[in-house]
């Protein structure tokens, strides 16, 4: 990094692009006082760079024409880009009859900056055409689904040499790029965001601050001097520990920036990261014509406009949903997932939505479409999920669950533990990603005949009767709790649904039997507790092969995934010890 200050590298640029210049008029172009203009004059004429008639000396020259480069980043699914998101990737957004990565690429080559590499990931095919279009790179980032666009950056490290760094999302509306750039920087909105806790101090300084700060822009310039820091710097946190980190955190020493800020207005440019967003930059967008939103508006007989405060879910392991307001009432939106249609069967949800809608016990459903899965429910206010740590939680969840299973409800398809194990491994591929896996699955099928000798309770189950699916709210003031997402509900012994929260909750077997004992007012007989060990093992294989489908159409589920696997041998071990006992 170079000792220059912010001044020192704006009066170089001024000079290089006006002659003749006196004191007082370079005082007044940069805002500064008589006596920083000389002290400034003096110190580059010291390095250099100045003449003595402050024209720029060869040496300063060199500084401003070194050849500059660009590097975009637009990898990323775009998550909060939700309903859109699975259709185009957000630097494809055609905004004001431009396609957005365009309009980017047009004001570099306007600045004459033709060295544009740029980092794609989500639907990269889409970017293939550009490569004859404008000259330019593309390098792919494979892991743009599990690590964040620090990863992305780190890559093409290399490539960082007096370089624009730009995330793919912004629609600048004048060009941000200039021929004349010399000094690093990072750019800042002048507006406050609730999502930033950096600021500029005096000296131009970005520094953190503990109250909401001004809102990060993206767009950054590196030059040559500043680069191996930051090169140094992405290798160090590209780790495998970091991987949700923007790339902006190379760039803090302690708590401090070490290049300087650039404030924008509020009228300089717009980030495009949720439909709302687009809509507000062009509402005559083609991209707004979503068949998701336009399908809401047929429900609710209303215009598409009329759907506001569009806002990405946390993405299920099954579905992906969004939130959105319609006179000021807020609905639940839920969009299937990739593969889903292998895993789910919509008619039979459907059905049993049907046969529950009468017990209060679930979320209230608005539409459903028995062929495709879309489905709109009334969204609740003041909700949490079931804390699996808390004892009173765990009370009240398995109390609903019984007074549930207590129904006797009846449904004409049912959930076969061993025919989906073998179904799932279909859907994964012949060869698993456990070396053992085939002696695993002969151990945990053979609790098949363990199974069938004992009692079962064959009625309607959730399947899926996890922590996360029972929904704690306020209503009057009290709090009362609903049951949700019924995809996998089927016709199964009750007691399954207890194992099924056991595995998703990744208990111990303390833990395992003390909700047992919740369920059933500590009078479990030890039969009926070697049988829920039983589904614990089964449905551990389960979800190991579905977290390995889901793997092939990559999507990584991390421990949870290594963890259904114990709950198979695990547990299988577990029984085969209970058994003798038994004896």
């Amino acid at each position: 990094m170079n000792t220059f200050t912010y001044l020192d590298f704006e009066l170089i640029k001024l000079l290089y692009k006006e002659n003749n210049l006196s004191q007082r008029m370079i005082s007044k172009r940069l805002n500064c006082s008589l006596g920083k203009v000389n002290e400034t004059l003096k110190k580059l004429k010291e390095l250099n760079y100045l003449n003595e008639d402050n024209s720029l000396t060869n040496l300063g020259m060199n500084l401003i024409k070194k050849d500059k480069s660009a590097i975009i980043l637009a990898a990323g699914q775009g998550i909060r880009m939700i309903p859109i998101n699975n259709n185009v990737p957000k630097a494809m957004l055609e905004i004001n009859g431009e396609i957005l990565i365009e309009r980017i690429i047009r004001q570099l080559l306007e600045a004459n900056i033709h060295d544009i590499t740029i980092v794609v990931g989500f639907m990269k095919e889409e970017f293939d055409y550009l490569i004859d279009q404008y000259h330019v790179k593309l390098v792919v980032n494979r892991e743009y689904q599990e690590k964040n666009n620090l990863h992305s950056l780190n890559i093409v490290k290399d490539k960082i040499n007096n370089t624009y760094i730009i995330p793919g999302d912004l629609y600048f509306y004048e060009n941000p790029f200039l021929d004349n750039e010399i000094q690093s920087w990072y750019m800042l909105e002048n507006r406050i965001s609730k999502h930033s806790n950096v600021t500029c101090n005096t000296k131009n300084e970005i520094i953190k601050t503990k109250k909401d700060g001004l809102k990060l822009i993206g767009l950054s310039f590196i030059n040559n001097q500043d680069a191996s820091y930051l090169k140094e710097h992405l290798e160090h946190l590209d780790d495998g520990m970091h991987d949700s980190l923007f790339w902006e955190e190379a760039l803090y020493q302690k708590n401090k920036m070490f290049i300087y800020g650039k404030i924008v207005d509020t009228n300089y440019v717009d980030e495009i990261n949720t439909y709302e967003e687009l809509r507000n930059v062009d509402d005559h967008s083609t991209h707004l014509n979503n068949e998701t939103l336009s399908l809401i508006a047929d429900v609710f007989k209303i215009n598409v406009e009329q759907i506001k405060n569009i806002k990405s879910l946390k993405k299920g392991m099954t579905n992906r949903s969004f939130l959105f307001e319609i006179n000021q009432d807020k609905y639940i939106m839920r969009i299937p997932g990739e593969g889903t249609d292998q895993l789910i069967n919509r008619k039979e949800e459907y059905e049993v939505y049907q046969v529950i809608k009468d017990l209060n016990i679930s979320d209230e459903v608005i539409y459903m479409n028995p062929q495709n899965g879309y489905k709109i429910t009334k969204y609740l206010n003041d909700t949490r999920v079931c804390n699996q740590d808390d004892q009173e939680d765990l009370r009240k969840c398995m109390q609903l669950l019984k007074y549930f299973h207590q129904q006797d409800l009846k449904v004409d398809h049912e959930f076969n533990v061993f025919e989906k194990i073998d179904f799932y491994e279909k859907l994964r591929g012949p060869k698993s990603l456990y070396k053992d896996y085939d002696q695993t699955k002969e151990k945990v099928f053979s609790l098949k005949n363990i199974i069938e000798k004992m009692p079962k309770e064959w009625r309607l189950c959730h399947i899926d009767a996890n922590c996360d699916n029972f929904l704690f709210y306020k209503e009057d003031e009290e709090e009362k709790i609903k049951l949700i997402d019924w995809e996998y509900a089927a016709m199964q012994d009750i007691h399954l649904d207890i194992a099924m929260f056991c595995i998703y909750s990744m208990y111990n077997r303390q833990q395992v039997d003390n909700l047992i004992d919740i369920y059933f007012e500590n009078k479990c007989d030890q039969q009926t507790r070697i049988k829920i060990y039983c589904y614990i093992s089964m449905c551990g294989l389960l979800w190991s092969n579905w977290c390995e489908y889901k793997y092939t159409l990559g999507v990584e589920f991390g421990k949870y995934s290594l963890a259904q696997y114990r709950f198979a041998k695990d547990y299988y071990n577990i029984v085969i010890e209970e058994m003798e006992n038994m004896k």
